[in-house]
């Protein structure tokens, strides 16, 4: 093998998903508690899939057309 990685991530960590959303990991956290975002746990880690980020954010971008 070798090369660079060309992996694409599908389950991401709540530090990655709050990088990725330019927001705080308590965000994360509280989005994840209140159902507006999805995700699941492997173990003991909580992970959120890749779909998930971009599902919240189509409704988070509904949301905003919708007012």
């Amino acid at each position: 093998m070798g090369g660079g990685n060309n992996v694409t991530k599908l389950l991401y960590k709540p530090t990655e998903a709050a990088e990725i959303l330019g927001m705080s990991r308590s965000g994360i956290f509280r989005l994840l508690s209140t159902g507006q975002l999805e995700s699941v746990k492997i173990g003991g880690l909580r992970r959120i899939p890749a779909g998930a980020l971009e599902k919240y954010v189509e409704d988070v971008m509904a949301s905003v057309a919708r007012s």
